[in-house]
């Protein structure tokens, strides 16, 4: 049997997660995390095939915990998807749409995305991840 790709999904908007983890699960095996540090912690455990991770969150944002994967030799070739209401919630955040320009993360989606764009992201970005040995 084939192994299913390894997503770990960041967001803390819980009803957001439950529903993109339902959606994903029909493909691929899906982590939770509702914040930036947990998400961080089980990137480190878990060691992904992919991270999707929203930007607004709170103890650590996104922007944050990319560039902490970015640094990280364990976990840097992990690509990583931004997908965020950001561009609709400027007015309550302190973070910009430069810092989203300029994050090293390979993916940028705005929310709502469809089922199927979310998919075909998916996979391209799960096509570039670095082949490696499983546990």
């Amino acid at each position: 049997m084939i192994e299913q790709a390894r997503i770990l999904l960041v967001d803390d908007d819980w009803d957001f997660v439950e529903a993109t983890k339902m959606l994903l699960e029909t493909r691929y095996q899906v982590e939770v995390a509702y914040k930036g540090d947990e998400g961080l912690e089980k990137a480190r455990k878990e060691k992904p095939d992919l991270i999707i991770l929203d930007i607004i969150m709170p103890t650590a944002d996104g922007f944050t915990v990319c560039e902490e994967l970015k640094k990280d030799p364990q976990l840097s070739k992990i690509p990583v998807m931004l997908l965020t209401s950001l561009s609709s919630r400027l007015a309550e955040t302190a973070v910009s749409v430069t810092q989203a320009l300029t994050t090293e993360a390979e993916d940028y989606v705005e929310k709502p995305v469809n089922p199927e764009e979310l998919f075909r992201r998916v996979e391209k970005l799960l096509r570039k991840r670095p082949r490696k040995g499983r546990r």
